[in-house]
């Protein structure tokens, strides 16, 4: 079976320079999350798809713009871009489907996110096919906290910080705004 063409585009956010990975069916297969600029972003990608070709976003300008629009003011979803899991493990297929289910301004424990997937004692299997995730943020993960309603890991460039600026953008604040927050 041959391969499918790849292509690539570096997409300007609030939070800075992303990056969608598409198919010829304009299905996207992975995304990135800031990782400095956008030749590190470059460099990401080739890292995950080294046969990947940067190219204007033409196929996915859908999927760009609702990206942006979430990143800059936590508005929108990105729930009907098509994505290629052909290439990902039914356990983490089964995961993603259902965080990317939770809606900007909610978000779910590990071990709800387990209950949900049929499969109560499964937080930590949760938490690493979200440390796995080759498509954030349109699988949210950002939206998956730890127990107690802790920050947990978070595996994109500035880690838990860059989590909670992301939840705080969609009105998720884990802990009390102060007056400046307002």
């Amino acid at each position: 079976m041959a391969q499918d063409r790849l292509e690539f585009a570096v997409v300007p956010t609030a939070i800075g320079e992303c990056a969608l990975v598409w198919n010829e069916r304009g299905e996207i297969v992975g995304s990135a999350l800031p990782h400095g600029g956008p030749e590190q972003v470059r460099r990401a990608v080739h890292g995950w798809y080294p046969s990947a070709v940067e190219a204007p976003p033409s196929p996915v300008e859908g999927a760009a713009a609702a990206l942006t629009r979430l990143l800059a003011d936590g508005v929108g979803t990105l729930a009907e871009i098509p994505l290629d899991m052909s290439a990902v493990p039914d356990f983490d297929r089964r995961v993603y489907e259902i965080v990317r289910a939770i809606p900007p301004g909610e978000t779910r424990t590990y071990g709800e996110v387990a209950t949900e997937l049929g499969a109560p004692g499964a937080a930590q299997a949760v938490g690493q096919a979200m440390g796995r995730n080759p498509f954030p943020p349109i699988v949210p993960c950002h939206r998956v906290l730890a127990a107690g309603r802790r920050v947990g890991g978070f595996s994109a460039r500035g880690g838990p910080r860059t989590k909670v600026r992301m939840l705080e953008t969609e009105g998720v604040y884990l802990e009390q705004p102060t007056l400046f927050d307002l």
